[in-house]
């Protein structure tokens, strides 16, 4: 059966949902086609899930510690299945949501693999979305415009055998029923320090193995110096400049697995591994090689109006690559929707994009980091004031960290913004409104910030540009 929309989307994560939500609010007839649950990753096998799990890694260290605040508390253990429980009542209650603002959207959501057609009786054009859902005939649906928004999966390492019980993904270690005695990450990015972080509080060994020469390597030299310092402060084991040998791995009784370090050989025993190398883009079976859409590796190319090269055909989130994060998918789709209703190009600036790191510390940051700064040119100056030296931080008995503020020296401008320590995930946002209004150090620091507070670390970061620090 055959059934006519003004818009389908090809995935109901972050990106496709929002999306059709804001379709739905422009008077756009509007469906999804989701393979899974509605929600996506970032709901289900990500963000939600991993937050709620580090937020318990929290609680547990706060109690362990809770004596250096005048509470005696003893025999605090860990009980994971009500960890891992509490996870999916969160998660399950977000879906819930979900599935409401479908309906109140009235989106119509079919569960199943959509796949793009090529020309055919339908349409002259590719676009054409065949629907396949098991045990039931395929259903056709016929729109004037597709969201492809697919989402990604985790990248493997060529020779390596993810079973999900020994060798896992971080989709895997979600759903782990006990904690491993030990474990070996491969990836220093974000989702391998969240994971680290996350496990060396439940008292895991963890042994992070980086290919690179530091971890967090997309971020600001300090901010990845600080964070493995107090990292190894926790015990966790960080080895950089290593290569994990595939062939190497043998699995009996754990793991044992050989990596070159700096041009030697080592081994390395642990009971479970987990691969955190990156995501690719999910392009296989949706039906691409109908269409004249280009890829470029395994991400979807797209103008700055998300548009692929079939142009009633856009495509948003990680399917596109870039920054990969949900609230970038989510803003990509309403862009992508609002060219579609009223031709407005809205495409992201990568530079106004906040970036969060839920470990312990938390990390945020935005903009340029101090060394992209001096490659492209630009003549800087650098604020930089310390959690230690705010008096709400030593409150909390979190005062590790920093906050890095860095200015073009001509214009004045605030081009990047770094931050390491408490709630800095939350702080960030003044971070991210301040680049967009193009504000100065001046203007931040002129902002009266509340005492006692965190937040009042931007605002000395800010007058430690030119040197005006109040409390330093």
């Amino acid at each position: 059966m055959a059934h006519e929309y003004d818009l389908v989307i090809l995935g109901g994560g972050t990106g496709g949902y929002v999306a059709a939500i804001r379709a739905s609010q422009l008077g756009l007839k509007t469906a999804i086609v989701e393979k899974e649950k509605i929600g996506g990753t970032c709901l289900h096998k990500g963000c939600i899930p991993s937050k709620a799990m580090l937020r318990s890694a929290e609680v547990f260290r706060q109690s362990k510690n809770a004596q250096q605040f005048g509470i005696d508390v003893s025999d605090v253990k860990i009980n994971f299945s009500a960890i891992q429980n509490r996870k999916q009542t969160i998660v399950d209650q977000l879906h819930s949501g979900v599935k409401s603002l479908m309906k109140k959207g009235k989106i119509d959501v079919y569960y199943g693999t959509g796949r793009i057609l090529g020309p055919s009786i339908f349409s002259p054009m590719p676009g054409t979305i065949s629907v396949e859902m098991e045990g039931l005939e395929n259903e056709m649906l016929l729109p004037k415009n597709v969201i492809i928004a697919t989402g990604s999966r985790p990248r493997n390492i060529n020779g390596i055998d993810v079973d999900g019980e020994t060798i896992m993904f971080s989709d895997h270690a979600l759903q782990l029923e006990t904690l491993p005695k030990s474990i070996i990450i491969v990836g220093g990015g974000v989702i391998g320090i969240e994971w680290a972080s996350m496990l060396a509080d439940f008292g895991v060994e963890v042994t992070v193995v980086e290919y690179g020469n530091r971890i967090l390597p997309t971020e600001d030299l300090e901010i990845s110096s600080e964070i493995e310092k107090l990292l190894k402060n926790r015990g966790i084991n960080i080895v950089t400049n290593a290569q994990i040998t595939s062939d190497s791995i043998k699995i009996e009784n754990g793991i044992t697995v050989s990596a070159t370090v700096n041009n030697e050989v080592q081994t390395l025993e642990t009971e479970k591994m987990l691969i955190s190398i990156g995501r690719v883009g999910n392009i296989e079976g949706i039906g691409l090689e109908n269409t004249e859409i280009e890829t470029d590796s395994s991400f979807i190319k797209v103008n700055d109006a998300y548009q692929t090269k079939e142009k009633h055909i856009y495509a948003i989130g990680d399917v596109i690559g870039g920054m990969q994060l949900a609230h970038v998918a989510s803003h990509e789709g309403i862009a992508a929707v609002e060219h579609i209703v009223n031709g407005k190009i809205s495409h992201l600036n990568s530079q106004n994009i906040a970036r969060c790191i839920y470990s312990y510390p938390e990390i945020a940051s935005i903009g340029l980091t101090e060394q992209q700064a001096t490659e492209l040119g630009h003549g800087i100056k650098v604020g930089k004031f310390p959690f230690k030296g705010i008096g709400k931080a030593l409150v909390y008995g979190n005062s590790e960290g920093f906050v890095k503020i860095i200015a073009n020296k001509d214009t004045d401008d605030i081009i990047g913004v770094h931050m390491i320590g408490p709630d800095v995930t939350n702080m960030i946002s003044e971070a991210a409104l301040a680049m967009l209004l193009d504000a100065t150090p001046w203007e931040i620091g002129e902002t009266i910030h509340p005492h006692p507070s965190l937040s009042e670390i931007i605002g000395e970061a800010a007058l430690a540009v030119d040197g005006r620090a109040i409390h330093i």
